[in-house]
């Protein structure tokens, strides 16, 4: 059975963007996939400052790597899917979910450095972002930094093929949001099915 790592960075219960991962969920195999979910809005997150950063770099510089603050890092690093669900804010994502990827980009467990650069350490065959945005964002567009910051994290990380399933326009006055909704939906209930292949 496939490890499947779920970062829930929804916000609130029945959002649009909960909506669109619940249609993931609801056509994966179950049967082949153990779900990990870590909803971040209820985890004790905070970004690397102060003391909590100085520890950090203390830990950092011994060779082990088996202290709890790095449990979330081989969490990532051992996952064969990763999903990430995370609403469109502010031409990017919700800083949770970026202060989650501070705590998992570790030296030694999820990315490491070698003579020629950076080498990445994760073993997910595929990264799944399901997000929803009010206007009409173009993927990878000028105006999307949270695809565009995913995509380039796989440099890092060497998460081997990355996917973004998005609904646009859903906050737009006489757009038909409810097709481009239905359409990010078949979208992903297409790409969970054919993580079972």
């Amino acid at each position: 059975m496939k490890e499947l790592l779920y970062i829930d960075c929804t916000m609130h219960p029945g959002s649009r963007t909960a909506l669109l991962a619940e249609a993931f969920f609801d056509a994966l195999d179950k049967t082949k996939f153990h779900v990990t979910t870590l909803d971040l809005d209820a985890m004790d997150l905070e970004p690397l400052r102060n003391e909590s950063f100085r520890t950090r770099q203390l830990l950092l510089a011994r060779p082990e790597r088996d202290h709890p603050r790095f449990d979330l890092a081989k969490q990532f690093s051992a996952a064969d899917v990763i999903v990430i669900a995370a609403p469109y804010w502010d031409m990017s994502f919700p800083s949770l979910l970026k202060v989650y990827i501070e705590q998992i980009c570790v030296d030694g467990v999820t990315f490491a450095t070698t003579e020629t650069g950076l080498s990445g350490l994760c073993r997910a065959e595929q990264m799944i972002y399901l997000t929803t945005r009010g206007g009409l964002i173009e993927t990878d567009g000028p105006l999307d930094q949270a695809s565009a910051y995913l995509r380039a994290l796989q440099n890092l990380l060497g998460y081997k093929n990355y996917t973004c399933i998005a609904a646009s326009g859903l906050d737009i006055a006489d757009y038909d949001w409810q097709s481009s909704m239905n359409e990010a939906i078949q979208c992903a209930k297409k790409t969970a099915r054919s993580l079972a292949d």
